[in-house]
This record gives structure tokens, sequence and C-alpha cells, in this order.
């Protein structure tokens, strides 16, 4: 590597690994009085949910899940979380119970007493994870999941956008009547959005998941493809329908992007899909890899969440620190 990518790549992946959502650093605070009224009939991905009161003891699963009541000052109602998708901010570290680093199963769920449970999938709710949702309704126990991540059919985003996101935050500030904190975050949100200078559009980029045989990349309805736009990257995966999707190096390399973006994870590190790039004999021959134009974005930031604003902030900068550009 010559000492002008090597310069580059080391500030992209500085600028990737460093995000900690700081634009939720001053968090709104949850003493701040509500304006919901109880009960709160909620159709939840096709799921009906009704809510008495505000939850008071709440299993959070996914970062996406946690991170979002910890932005709105709810970091008291989290009696445990689960299944991380990366470490939380340096100013909520230890700041909530762990109860697996995995998708627990229900035993060890139910033993937090919970009468909440936040999943950032759908998927987290079945009999291998942490109870069917039915079933969890009959104990007492409300469910929900972020709206942005609905899969089921009529109430999957598509494709995601930033109004998405915020009406997700908005929902979850009304279920636990903290209305003007959420409305406060939203505000703070869309303002940073406003305020980001995306790119010209003239990079085409991968959003490389995960994967070394079989590549999972950001499709053209999600979470990936809302933040690429709104950063000014072309999505070279924007026709495959699906937010995330499997793929095949040879269809990737024809459509050449001028940069990808790698997620990291302690189960797919920056390093690992980098090897992966440079040795593979067909990936290894585009100008990208040939020349490290890499952005780093954890894996934690790439799911619809309160990262997502903060996120486009870093991909801009990355960018501009690649092609030696002003951010």
């Amino acid at each position: 590597m010559n000492r002008a990518n090597s310069r580059h790549y080391i500030l992209a992946v500085l600028g990737g690994v460093g995000l900690t959502l700081a634009g939720c650093s001053a968090a709104p605070t949850a003493n701040v009085p509500g304006s919901s009224t109880y009960p709160i009939v909620i159709d939840n991905c096709g799921t009906q949910v009704e809510i008495s009161a505000p939850p008071q003891r709440v299993v959070t699963i996914k970062s996406s899940a946690t991170e979002t009541l910890l932005a709105l000052g709810l970091e008291k109602k989290i009696v445990g979380s689960a299944f991380a998708d990366g470490p939380l901010p340096d100013k909520w570290q230890n700041a909530v119970p762990v109860i697996s680093k995995a998708l627990p199963a229900q035993e060890p769920t139910l033993a937090y007493s919970p009468d909440f449970i936040f999943g950032g999938w759908e998927s987290n709710f079945s009999s291998e994870g942490v109870g069917e949702r039915a079933a969890l309704e009959k104990l007492g126990i409300s469910t929900y999941v972020a709206p942005a991540a609905c899969l089921t059919a009529g109430y999957q985003p598509n494709p995601l956008t930033f109004e998405n996101v915020f009406a997700g935050i908005t929902e979850v500030g009304r279920i636990f009547n903290v209305d003007a904190a959420a409305e406060l975050l939203v505000t703070q949100e869309r303002e940073k959005l406003a305020a980001i200078v995306p790119s010209d559009g003239a990079h085409s980029t991968l959003w490389f998941s995960s994967g070394s045989d079989t590549p999972y990349v950001g499709g053209g309805i999600g979470a990936p493809q809302m933040m690429m736009e709104a950063a000014g990257l072309v999505n070279v995966m924007a026709d495959v329908k699906e937010s995330w999707s499997s793929a095949s190096w040879e269809v990737i390399a024809e459509r050449n992007p001028d940069t990808i973006v790698l997620v990291d994870s302690s189960w797919g590190s920056t390093a690992k899909k980098m090897s992966v790039l440079e040795s593979h004999p067909v990936m290894s021959k585009l100008e990208a890899v040939k020349n490290k134009r890499y952005i780093v974005v954890p894996f934690a930031a790439s799911e619809a969440g309160v990262r997502n604003v903060e996120t486009v902030q870093s991909v801009v900068d990355q960018l501009a620190a690649l092609y030696g550009t002003a951010p």
C-alpha cells in the first residue's frame, strides 16, 4: 500500500469505528411529562399490541432497540438487554444488564420479569428465541418490534426512509409516555440530517455486510440504501428489492463499485472482509479493492435506528478523506 492509500485507509477506519451516537449525546430526559393516553393500541408488524400503562420492566433485543430507549433517557426502564450488535457508546457502557450476547431463550428472559419486550427484528420472537408474541401476551408481557424492521407483507417499509425511522422513535415515545423527549430527539436528528452536505453522486458503492463465499450486501429498500442515498452515493445493488440480500461476486465485479462500505462486527471484522476481497480472484482486480477505497460502518449503526443520521455524516466524511476533498 502506498503512503497516500495508507493514509486514506487509516482515516476511513478511524472514522467508521469511531461512531458513538454523537447525535444522541445530549439525550432528552425521560422525566419530561408526556401526553399519552392509555390504553394504547398499536398495529405492530401485523400484531395488535395493547399497552395499558407505560412499561416499567423492559427487555431489549438487538442494539437498535436498546439504543432507542437509551437515547430517550429510559435506561432505568431496561432490566435486561441481549443480542447486541456491538458495544454501546462510551457514555452508556455498563448502563444496562446483559442477559446474553446471543438471542436468549424464553426461560432466562422471563427470569427478568419483564412487562415489555422490545425486539429489533420480528425473528427475535419465536419458540427458539424469547417466545412467540401471542404466548408472551398471554403471560401479560407486551411485545414490540421496531416498525422499520417489519418484514410482514404490508408492513415492511418499501423503501425505508428517514421518516419511517423518525416515526418509530415517535411511537416509542408515545408508548413510554415521553412524547416530548421523542419530539426533541426527532427534531435534533432532522436538523443534523438537513445540515449534511452529501457527495455529488459520482461514486458507486457496494455495502458489504458479511459473507465470504457468498456476500451479503445492502439492497435497494433498507437502511443501507437509505443512508447511501442520503450521503450522495449510488448503490450498485439498488435494483435488488430487499433490505439485505445475498449476491454473487461476479455480478458485483461487473458493476464495479468505486468504493466499498465494510460493516464491522465481532463476527466479521473489517480486516476479515478486506482479506476476502483482496484474495478473491475477481474482486481483487477492482480498482476500489486495489486502492483500498473502503468506508467502515459499525454493525450496530447499519440497521434502522438512532445512529443513522450520524452514520450518513461519517460516510460523507470518510468519502472525502478517500478522495482528498473537503468534507
